[in-house]
């Protein structure tokens, strides 16, 4: 059987998105240090949803099945009301390094659940670069430094795990809905929800936690709406809609090398030479998950 070509117009707007995510972390925990983290996230989704204000009207028009309220329902409580929640309070209990070990889990429960829900074909070789980017993710978060403690891992990680659930749910829901809406409507469906989700929470933190403003805050919160919201789930959603979610789940894995080479960047922190070879093994994983198998045998007998 003939493997399909690579879809790059996909895997640029994956690499985009996973590039986009990784300078969330930079951005949150910037905007965090004056705002609560509710109340960024709630500010994040309201400036999003004021960009989607536009298209509101055109959203009318739009024929719904109920088959389709229900995977829409699915995709914006998973994200972003209870993956946020989940992935909040999972770093109050364990390590950054442990919980990126639980992250990196996410591309293969995603492959395994379209394989289930959507009737995907997932090939040995999407389980083996897989497997191979998985070992990467969990070695990168080990070797990086983490000052933090641990209270209580074993909830930590429960939290951390239900995040990943979350996420592969999301990414099923995104993939089937992908096939009929836009990416547009999608966005500003977990936009809205997203704002109303988290208003309630955002208001608690602001009446029982010391709140103060800042115009550093406000310009990462804005960045965080519409470049991270906007434009990495923009750009994963389209991914969605041209190529299957059991591959496009593990870029995924993309994310702490864009992480760690941002924070190289822009905070002055530490990259290691372990760093930058867990960072191979991913990319190594990525690239044999996506290329077909035959320029795969090729490439291996050295004749490509």
């Amino acid at each position: 059987m003939t493997s399909k070509p690579i879809d790059w117009i996909a895997v640029l707007a994956l690499c985009i998105a996973m590039l986009v995510w990784g300078s969330s972390f930079t951005a949150f925990k910037t905007a965090i240090e004056t705002m609560g983290p509710m109340n960024v996230i709630f500010w994040r989704m309201t400036v999003a949803s004021l960009v989607f204000l536009y298209f509101v009207k055109s959203f009318f028009s739009l024929k719904i099945s109920a088959k389709e309220w229900k995977y829409i329902a699915m995709m914006v409580l998973f994200e972003p009301c209870l993956y946020f929640l989940f992935e909040l309070h999972a770093l109050q209990y364990t390590s950054a390094g442990q919980a990126g070990m639980i992250t990196s889990m996410m591309p293969l429960m995603t492959a395994f659940a379209a394989g289930i829900f959507l009737k995907e074909v997932v090939s040995k070789q999407v389980i083996t670069g897989s497997v191979i980017a998985v070992s990467g993710a969990v070695w990168l978060s080990f070797s990086s430094s983490d000052s933090s403690h641990a209270s209580n891992p074993l909830l930590g990680n429960a939290l951390e795990f239900g995040a990943m659930v979350c996420a592969a749910g999301y990414t099923i829901a995104v993939r089937y809905l992908s096939q009929k809406f836009s990416v547009i409507f999608l966005l500003a469906l977990q936009s809205f929800a997203g704002m109303l989700f988290f208003l309630p929470f955002a208001w608690w933190e602001y009446r029982t936690t010391p709140f103060a403003f800042s115009m550093e805050a406000a310009l990462w919160v804005i960045y965080q709406g519409v470049i991270v919201t906007i434009g990495g789930y923009g750009m994963y959603n389209f991914a969605l809609g041209r190529m299957e979610a059991s591959k496009a789940a593990i870029y995924i894995n993309l994310i702490p090398i864009f992480a760690v080479v941002l924070a190289y960047l822009i905070r002055g922190e530490v990259l290691t030479l372990v760093g930058i070879i867990a960072s191979m093994v991913i990319l190594t994983g990525v690239f044999i998950s996506q290329i077909s198998r035959e320029k795969l045998k090729l490439l291996w007998t050295g004749r490509l």
